[in-house]
């Protein structure tokens, strides 16, 4: 929020060397590089930037009333992401031009090429980017704390579901997985390749892998959804008996699960012909290609081989279990305390509460 207030005030002129600047860099060099296929271009990289909102849902399984903390939880994603990546992104995109010198580029992983911080130094400002690097460190921090909570819980859930060595899902008595967390934990000595003298190319090959994958994950957590619905209906349970529903309903999923197809389209496209392509070698067409694509293919070989392997058949909606692992809830005494407490709280609580 405080880099979008700064970013306002330096687009209208607020800083030591620059005047106002309002949409000048959209003008000239332009908002869209390349048009609509160097905006498909950089969808790996989005992915992988919005990727973890599905925290939410793992959290949601160690809370003691889901029906209360996982709605606000949701609400607070939407808006998080609305105001620190959408809006930044947008007062950010004002302030810095495309094909400035000093942003990222292949090859190259200098932290002092953040947008945020060429922006203030464009200002004449000469404190506040090292403020801004330090703001950048601690956001990392915080995104290095949830990628091992949510990496540990997902070895330790696949091997419960003996998809992963039995070891990972050791639970201590406080319901820690520790083998997990220290798996997970151990992942992050690859930092250290940022000392190779290669990063760049490391970071691009490690975005190649993971950025895709996260499409594939929401893809396949909408469609799990729309079939969660479908066998909750076809095995005869109404709505009212669950302890959460998605605002956004089943519709919700089915868009979501359309652009999540239209994405991995898009990808194969700017994959196989990039921009420029005529320009490029076989070589480098290829490896342009695995840097936006591999992450589906090492998906359908771990996914096939699977199937293959253990001989499983895709689950009809009628014969799916809805049952192993329900938290027993007493819904109507929840929804009683709930109307009660709503019908105590004053009419500024109750609007910020419906958005919030």
């Amino acid at each position: 929020m405080n880099s979008s207030i700064l970013a306002i005030i330096l687009n209208c002129g607020g800083g030591l060397n620059s005047g106002y600047i309002g949409g000048l860099y959209w003008r000239k060099p332009g908002a869209f590089h390349n048009g609509f296929k160097g905006l498909c271009s950089v969808f790996v990289t989005a992915a992988f930037s919005f990727s973890g909102t599905e925290l939410v849902g793992l959290a949601a399984a160690e809370t003691a009333n889901p029906r209360k903390s996982l709605p606000t939880a949701v609400k607070q994603v939407f808006w998080r992401i609305t105001l620190f990546y959408v809006v930044s992104l947008l007062l950010v995109g004002l302030l810095v031009p495309y094909d400035d010198e000093r942003l990222l580029r292949g090859g190259s992983a200098n932290s002092a090429a953040s947008p945020f911080v060429l922006s203030i130094q464009n200002a004449g400002i000469s404190v506040l980017p090292s403020v801004m690097n330090v703001v950048i460190l601690i956001s990392v921090l915080s995104v290095g704390n949830s990628a091992v909570f949510g990496s540990s819980r997902t070895l330790a859930a696949l091997a419960d579901q003996g998809q992963a060595p039995k070891i990972l899902g050791y639970i201590d008595r406080k319901g820690r997985p520790l083998v997990a967390i220290g798996v997970a934990s151990a992942m992050g000595f690859i930092a250290y390749i940022a000392d190779a003298g290669h990063e760049g190319s490391v970071l691009n090959w490690m975005l190649a892998i993971s950025g895709l994958s996260a499409v594939l994950t929401w893809g396949s957590i909408c469609l799990a959804h729309i079939r969660f619905r479908r066998a909750w209906k076809l095995q005869g349970r109404t709505l009212g008996e669950l302890a959460y529903r998605s605002q956004a309903g089943e519709l919700g999923s089915w868009i979501g699960f359309i652009f999540n197809c239209l994405i991995l389209i898009a990808q194969f496209w700017v994959g196989a012909w990039p921009v420029d392509y005529e320009k490029k070698t076989r070589s480098q067409l290829v490896s342009n290609f695995f840097q936006h694509y591999m992450a589906a293919p090492v998906i359908l070989v771990f996914y096939f081989a699977y199937k293959f392997w253990f001989r499983t058949k895709v689950m009809r909606a009628q014969n799916m279990d809805i049952k192993t692992g329900v938290r027993e809830l007493n819904l109507p005494e929840l929804i009683a305390e709930e109307n009660a407490e709503k019908a105590s709280w004053p009419k500024w609580k109750k609007g910020y509460k419906s958005v919030c």
